[in-house]
């Protein structure tokens, strides 16, 4: 038991850790924005920043590829290891980035940098900690082991949020958007250069070890081809279900996560601090949320869950983000995000295991992490960018709508999907699930 909590302790953290960077750069991007970009409309400025956020996602396919081949050839104490050393170097990159009035455009192709070598990172990151978190965990714990994915990125956005709130009240305005913001940047450097040592020395799971080692015999083209394309092809019904599942939960998240502080004071009109202390709030709750949902999808099944997200998520995002527009108050407007965060809860506590649950060992890393990449490129990624066009082009309303057909198609893949809470993860086959020796395909119910 205390290996286990180990490996969860580990892997948990360094997420965070990943993720405290990640988010740091939305939720301050009020503040460096006009930093990197010439006078004009702060909505453009917005708009700048926020695409520069989403050409961090699509990189995130190429470090899901490379990080995820890695995770299946090296194992997923390799690939960790190199996710957080790139998130460190991103970091400082970030934090000493010159502005415009320093170096004109320079500053932003920093940025840029910065922002490919987060989306490699975080890439790899994603599915190397849930493939992580999942395997490390008891067959009857994997909901609950691997609900602390969400539990540590949203602690790291939590944490993000709790220094932008401690700098709002020791810094002046002015300070906060002349250098303050860079603070953050540094922490994250540190704090990645601290689980860069962690992960050094942490565990290996048992599932990659003893597929390692049964596979020990296999010939030199059978091993060259772990982790690879071609290896994944063979799984093209799971990766596909990876990319639809994700469609409507990424959205989702990314709306009421990271957009929300935006939202609340770009939108709805609030100040900055009121609007970060309303995200800090209903992150905290998230983050609690995270466990039970897990623990429970142990006892009822993965599909369930995920069922009621998307109903949820297709009926209420609208009113929901129309009531937020007119909240007002701090009050209003964490009961609302909270009611949000509570039926996003369906997909983020237990989307790391059903995804993980789909792959055999020697492709599962891959098999996550490329598929949920790709999902992420498309649509969690650009959802800040499809929110400010929508509001800049008048239409506001517009992406409401959009996040709601986002779940609705997810609707349809979760209630065709077979449940995954029962399947062997020591499988290291690619035989269809329930056939003589390995299990791979899962069909739809």
């Amino acid at each position: 038991m205390g290996q286990h909590w180990k490996k969860i302790w580990v892997g948990s953290a360094g997420n965070m850790v990943e993720w405290f960077d990640w988010f740091v750069y939305a939720s301050f991007a009020t503040y460096f924005a006009g930093s990197f970009f010439p006078a004009g409309n702060d909505t453009a400025k917005l708009m700048n920043t926020a695409g520069i956020f989403a050409v961090g996602f699509f990189m995130r396919p190429v470090g899901g590829w490379l990080l995820g081949r890695v995770g299946d050839r090296k194992g997923r104490k390799a690939a960790l290891t190199l996710t957080v050393s790139l998130m460190s170097a991103s970091a400082v990159l970030i934090a000493v980035a010159p502005t415009y009035a320093v170096a004109g455009y320079g500053g932003v192709a920093v940025l840029l940098v910065a922002r490919l070598l987060q989306g490699l990172s975080v890439g790899g990151e994603y599915a190397a900690s849930a493939t992580y978190l999942t395997e490390a965990s008891a067959p009857d714990r994997r909901g609950f082991a691997s609900s602390f994915q969400y539990v540590s990125m949203t602690a790291g956005q939590i944490l993000g949020l709790g220094l932008q709130i401690v700098l709002q009240h020791t810094l002046s305005s002015g300070e906060l958007h002349s250098w303050g913001w860079r603070i953050p940047f540094v922490v994250g450097a540190l704090g990645a250069a601290v689980i860069f040592y962690l992960r050094r020395n942490m565990l290996e799971t048992e599932a990659y070890t003893e597929a390692t080692e049964e596979g020990a015999g296999e010939s030199a083209g059978a091993a060259a081809e772990r982790g690879t394309i071609r290896a994944l092809m063979r799984h093209k019904r799971e990766a596909f279900l990876v990319v639809a599942l994700t469609m409507g939960g990424t959205v989702a998240y990314y709306t009421y996560t990271t957009y929300l502080t935006k939202y609340l004071s770009n939108s709805a009109g609030l100040p900055k601090q009121t609007a970060t202390l309303v995200s800090f709030c209903a992150l905290l709750v998230f983050a609690c949320l995270q466990p039970l949902a897990g623990a429970l999808s142990d006892r009822i099944g993965r599909r369930p869950l995920l069922i009621t997200f998307a109903v949820g998520s297709t009926f209420l995002t609208v009113p929901i983000m129309t009531m937020l527009k007119h909240a007002g108050s701090f009050w209003p407007a964490l009961g609302l995000s909270l009611l949000a965060l509570v039926v996003v809860t369906g997909y983020t506590s237990i989307n790391a295991c059903v995804k993980a649950e789909l792959f055999p060992t020697g492709i599962r890393s891959l098999g996550v992490a490329l598929p949920y990449a790709v999902a992420n490129a498309l649509f969690g990624g650009t959802a800040e960018y499809v929110a400010l066009w929508f509001k800049n082009g008048g239409i506001e309303s517009g992406f409401y709508w959009y996040v709601a057909g986002c779940a609705a198609v997810s609707l349809v893949v979760y209630l065709t999907m077979r449940e995954t809470r029962d399947i062997d993860l020591k499988r290291v086959g690619g035989a269809p699930e329930g056939a003589p020796a390995e299990a791979g395909k899962v069909p739809a119910s």
